[in-house]
């Protein structure tokens, strides 16, 4: 994934794989929510590459790669407002009010978010503070990190003969735990990706068991998907919390559920 990157402001033009980022004269005042995707730069679309070649100011997440970021003009304003588990950088609110002032400063800013921001990456929420103040918004879709993962890890997410249903879901929990339909999400003929879920890994597997999921349900943990550094557990519903707690895995990672899982054996091509 080579990045080539001229040091020079006037002549910026970077490139991913030879194909040459010309910059874009991008309409000040204007905020674009872009996805980044799942973390291999030649995962970007070429138009999320071009915004972030352009853009005056970039506002950027924990699962936004360097190799992506790398991509921003020499003299763009580079602000990262990541969210890790129990430490954000910014709370939501902040973040939206960042936006809206750096929009008010005149600049083109591009919200960078990992995955696709409309995928349990909380864009709609700060397109509505922007639409709300009147500022003016485009919405860039990325490669959502199940799609990466999966494609990655060697198995599809959905299969005639395995997955007839495909349901994201979240892991982050509420106060009083999981607020989830466990019986509709316990089905055999689907596929569930949980995002955010490695910390609620055995109430993921004690939930779905109990509402009549069989224990064997093949299970993968793809972490660093789609990058150099990507590691998958291939393990059941039932032993795979303690394999994750054994192999000292840590988000930010994903969690697939369902028979599909098991196609790795014969389609795993990424190593």
């Amino acid at each position: 994934m080579p990045i080539h990157m001229e040091k020079n402001p006037n002549s910026y033009s970077p490139e991913i794989s030879g194909i040459s980022l010309s910059r874009e004269n991008l309409q000040p005042g204007k905020v674009w929510l872009v996805g980044a995707g799942p973390g291999d730069p030649e995962l970007l679309t070429l138009k999320a590459a071009r915004l972030i070649a352009s853009a005056d100011a970039i506002v950027y997440d924990h699962l936004v790669g360097e190799g992506i970021v790398a991509l921003a003009r020499p003299d763009a304003r580079l602000i990262y407002a990541g969210k890790q588990s129990s430490r954000h950088t910014l709370p939501q609110p902040e973040i939206n009010e960042l936006l809206l002032a750096l929009a008010r400063e005149n600049l083109s800013v591009v919200r960078l978010k990992g995955g696709d921001p409309f995928i349990f990456g909380r864009g709609g929420e700060e397109l509505e503070a922007l639409a709300a103040a009147g500022v003016p918004f485009e919405v860039t879709p990325g490669v959502t990190a199940a799609s990466g993962c999966a494609a990655y890890a060697g198995f599809p997410l959905t299969h005639r003969d395995h997955a007839q249903m495909l349901t994201f879901v979240t892991g982050h929990r509420k106060r009083d735990g999981f607020d989830l339909d466990w019986k509709a999400l316990a089905h055999s003929c689907q596929t569930l990706v949980f995002y955010m879920g490695v910390g609620a890994a055995e109430e993921i597997a004690r939930q779905l068991t109990a509402h009549g999921l069989s224990a064997d349900t093949a299970v993968a943990v793809v972490r660093h998907g789609t990058l150099p550094t990507q590691t998958a557990l291939f393990s059941t519903l039932s032993e795979f919390p303690a394999q994750l707690r054994a192999a000292n895995i840590e988000p930010p990672a994903l969690i697939v559920v369902g028979s599909v899982v098991r196609l790795h054996e014969r389609l795993q091509w990424f190593s």
